[in-house]
């Protein structure tokens, strides 16, 4: 059991440092510049992380946090930011790329790589394929594989001392749906303001990157315990309730909602999708509010 707890810590800070590795392979290809190749400095900590754990706690993660998953995030993030902006920039090749958007073009790069002959051509020509893929098919899947990877890793990851099984299976059903609802923020937004506002991707980038700390943080799940108590303080009952809320409406629905909002009314944009999360954003902010006020009137009601 020691062993499988190890090998899975390995595991999956090495897919960590394997995906920001082709992160900033890209980086270095679409610059044309290999000075990019700096970027592998930020994911140093997160090697010297797994080190320090493996030896010291045996490879188990902590109770309120994550350093692995922190760590992994700070050497993406710069990645996606310089390949998001610099798509933003640069859109002259677009009609000349491999898009994936159906079946055939993906059997297509498939058929390719299997009739190639040798292990050094097979190497080139997936170096070249990946390399002529359309840039916001690129960007789109690392959003998705870092995602993916997050909650994947967070699940293989051993588990720290204090967090329960129930308490890891609560954690990972939140994190698939924090997942989707950032996928199609940056996917949705970006695309809705690219040509009208050059800076507000600045701002969504930005928003998407604050949204991405709840990864790291287990504070709205674990010590659910604590709120059994019939005793203590306000902040003691329901500490885990109130965290929970409190990342709903400072992290991800409230700052999503705001994004919405100055998209559809000072850029006067409007579709259908774009008007659905942003209600469906209010009325998470709303049900949050509703449900801070009955935590506190069913407080008042037992003192």
């Amino acid at each position: 059991m020691a062993l499988l707890k190890f090998i899975c810590a390995v595991v999956t800070r090495l897919l960590f440092i394997l995906l920001s590795l082709i992160g900033v392979w890209r980086v270095t290809w679409v610059k044309n510049n290999n000075y990019y190749w700096f970027l592998t400095i930020l994911y140093l900590p997160l090697v010297a992380e797994m080190m320090l754990t493996l030896r010291r706690r045996k490879g188990k993660d902590y109770k309120w946090l994550s350093p692995a998953i922190l760590l992994f995030l700070i050497s993406i993030i710069p990645t996606i930011w310089i390949l998001e902006l610099h798509h933003q920039q640069n859109k002259t090749n677009d009609d000349q790329c491999r898009k994936l958007d159906s079946t055939e073009s993906i059997k297509s790069m498939i058929d390719f790589l299997r009739n190639t002959t040798s292990t050094d051509e097979s190497f080139k020509d997936s170096v070249r394929i990946l390399s002529s893929v359309c840039a916001n098919d690129w960007i789109l899947a690392l959003h998705q594989i870092v995602l993916i990877l997050l909650i994947l890793g967070k699940w293989l990851l051993p588990i720290g001392e204090g967090i329960t099984r129930d308490e890891l299976s609560q954690l990972l059903l939140i994190f698939v749906g924090i997942a989707a609802d950032i996928l199609e923020f940056t996917s949705e937004t970006i695309i809705d303001v690219k040509d009208k506002s050059p800076e507000m991707v600045y701002v969504i980038l930005a928003v998407w990157t604050w949204s991405m700390l709840q990864f790291p943080l287990h504070l709205s799940v674990l010590s659910s315990r604590s709120e059994d108590a019939s005793e203590g303080s306000f902040l003691k009952m329901h500490r885990t309730s109130i965290w929970g809320i409190v990342e709903s409406l400072f992290i991800q629905d409230g700052p999503f909602l705001i994004v919405r909002m100055t998209i559809m009314f000072h850029f006067d944009v409007y579709h259908q999708m774009l008007v659905f999360f942003a209600i469906k954003n209010f009325l998470v902010v709303i049900l949050n509010f509703y449900r801070l006020w009955v935590i506190c009137q069913d407080y008042r009601s037992d003192l």
